[in-house]
């Protein structure tokens, strides 16, 4: 699938919706390829070979993801990971990879990537103020469409980018002929 809005844009539309870190000027949330994110890491290996001492090397990011973009959000570096990724007080972590569930690559959209920083920080928000991190999500703009048959198609729309020739599921559930489980019966 080619991708239907540049990066360029994407990141630009992003850091008008989510912002900059004050401090670095570094946007909060971005869509990178995943294969071009390196970082300095304290590492005992390098290149398949045991090092006699750790050494700090420049490593890919995400070495485990092929031919994928992906969404970061900008963090502060954990006490307990200091020691691994000792020339950064921030970094950039993994959020969601551009993928639907039989892995096949996805490209990122806009739309997708507020859908995903919306949930990650209302459940953030939920968890500081001591509630359950699970909330209904609400699009403010699926509430001011006016019509039903206009938020179907919408939410039609959104479940074809996110997930392309799976989405009958959706149709499913909304005929009647899905089933959903609750987590006590998932097991």
């Amino acid at each position: 699938m080619e991708l239907t809005e540049s990066i360029e844009t994407i990141n630009r539309q992003l850091v008008d919706l989510f912002g900059v870190d004050t401090a670095s000027g570094q946007a909060m949330w971005r869509v990178v390829w995943a294969e071009d994110q390196f970082e300095k890491r304290l590492t005992d290996f390098y290149n398949g070979v045991e090092l006699l001492h750790p050494e700090v090397k420049l490593l890919p990011t995400y070495s485990w993801i092929k031919g994928r973009y992906i969404l970061e959000h900008l963090v502060g570096v954990p006490e307990v990971n200091i020691p691994e990724l000792p020339t950064q007080k921030i970094t950039y972590t993994l959020i969601w990879t551009f993928e639907d569930k039989n892995e096949n690559y996805l490209p990122p959209n806009i739309t997708a990537c507020k859908f995903v920083i919306n949930l990650v920080e209302s459940a953030m928000l939920r968890h500081k103020q001591g509630l359950s991190p699970i909330k209904k999500y609400i699009d403010e703009e699926y509430c001011q469409e006016a019509s039903l048959v206009a938020k179907a198609k919408r939410l039609n729309k959104i479940c074809e980018e996110l997930y392309g020739e799976d989405a009958s599921f959706h149709d499913n559930l909304l005929d009647g002929s899905g089933v959903v489980l609750s987590d006590k019966r998932r097991n």
